[in-house]
């Protein structure tokens, strides 16, 4: 079993339409990283909040039909291992400003950055700023398909 199937897919926010930012949601490890980046970036004079945790696949239907979501079908978020981080302006999230310093917070921590996706250097055309998740791009397919979940000792930037 996994903390997909154990806690995620038994939750009652599992059809949610509306944001979750229900820490509780992202498995261990990826949570305590989430946690470790939103500390150091406070030792930076960063003020951060999560934004999204676990995103149904009702919500990302519902985003990409409202043109908010490049994506149609749910992505990393729906398995507790991808977080959404944005700035805290006077306790209301914004996306303003330069997210770049995410990238190396991100990868202290063992998490990927949505604006390099593991491969710093080069160009994608599909840039997440505000997003950190624990999966690689070559393990996404067997996550979506059930096959794969990472473990604890799991590293995103080994393959």
């Amino acid at each position: 079993m996994s903390f997909y199937t154990d806690v995620i897919a038994k939750s009652p926010k599992f059809h949610s339409t509306a944001a979750v930012a229900d820490l509780a949601l992202l498995e261990p490890v990826t949570r305590a990283a989430v946690t470790a980046i939103i500390a150091d970036a406070g030792h930076h004079g960063i003020e951060l909040m999560v934004f999204e945790t676990f995103r149904s696949r009702e919500r990302q239907l519902m985003l990409f039909n409202q043109g908010a979501s490049k994506l149609k079908n749910v992505g990393v978020h729906h398995y507790g291992l991808a977080c959404d981080i944005v700035k805290s302006v006077g306790g209301a999230p914004s996306w303003k400003g330069d997210f770049t310093f995410l990238r190396a917070l991100a990868k202290a921590h063992g998490l990927i950055w949505g604006g390099d996706w593991g491969q710093p250097g080069v160009h994608h055309g599909f840039v997440d700023a505000d997003h950190v998740q624990r999966c690689s791009l070559a393990h996404q397919a067997g996550l979506f398909a059930g096959t794969w979940y990472p473990d604890d000792q799991y590293d995103p930037y080994a393959g």
